[in-house]
């Protein structure tokens, strides 16, 4: 019997990223029954037209209007009701791939019944790694990816992206990116999704706690993603404050 794997992509003004996701998602991801969820929080810039034009004939993709936005997890959480597959997948509107890394994934999940979430190996366009979060959060560790120097990395970050592990081979991690996260379906569900609390920003490492309170989150370096990466919360305010007040609910919530 085929495995079955969803994935969804919540959007919001994305029209300078998404249809590449879509289409590479839908060109590459061959060896699963797959069925891509498009989640759009009332985007104002084309990105819905883009979407219907390109994409309205494609039988295993579903477009969903909230008419606003509603935000990060609670737009992942509208289809949770709806999702009857083995795996699912939250991938960011500005993810590429490759080649059939969902196969790969969902393999190695079939493989290792003890993990309830993958990450990837994720790297820039340009093949480059990126030094993202897989401990915890901690205050010192946001402060140093604040003012990472990529070229020559600090104790603490090279600490908090756990980089100077053996990434030739899976391990376990505390912290999942949430550009894409692979999922078990019936341990994603069990949780409720994400923690609507957080609008945007940290409900990615929320959610890797939730899992790993009965099963293992891992990095599983034989899938390789590639990610825009705009670190947006820079340089727009209200991002930053939005980051801000996420950060404040997520160490409140895990304050013990």
């Amino acid at each position: 019997m085929s495995i079955k794997v969803s994935a969804c992509i919540v959007t919001y003004n994305n029209i300078k990223y998404i249809e590449k996701t879509v289409q590479t998602l839908l060109e590459f991801t061959k060896g699963v029954d797959f069925k891509l969820y498009i989640v759009d929080n009332g985007s104002t810039d084309g990105t819905i037209e883009l979407l219907e034009q390109n994409f309205s004939s494609v039988k295993n993709l579903e477009i969903i209007k909230t008419g606003k936005n509603i935000g990060f997890g609670a737009g992942h959480n509208k289809i949770i009701d709806i999702i009857d597959s083995d795996y699912h997948i939250v991938v960011n509107p500005d993810i590429v791939i490759s080649q059939d890394v969902v196969s790969r994934m969902a393999k190695y999940m079939q493989e290792n019944v003890d993990i309830n979430l993958l990450s990837p190996k994720i790297c820039f366009p340009d093949g480059r790694n990126q030094m993202l979060g897989k401990r915890n959060p901690k205050f010192k560790y946001l402060v140093a990816s604040r003012l990472r120097d990529e070229q020559n990395p600090s104790s603490l970050l090279r600490e908090y992206t756990m980089i100077d592990s053996d990434w030739s081979k899976p391990f376990d991690i505390e912290n999942a990116t949430g550009c894409f996260m692979f999922f078990r379906t019936s341990a994603f569900k069990e949780i409720g999704g994400f923690d609507e609390r957080y609008f945007m920003y940290f409900e990615d490492c929320d959610i890797t706690r939730e899992i790993r309170k009965t099963s293992r989150a891992v990095f599983y370096p034989d899938a390789i993603v590639y990610h825009v990466w705009g670190r947006d919360s820079k340089r727009n305010f209200k991002l930053m404050i939005i980051h801000i007040k996420s950060m404040f609910s997520y160490f409140w919530k895990w304050r013990r």
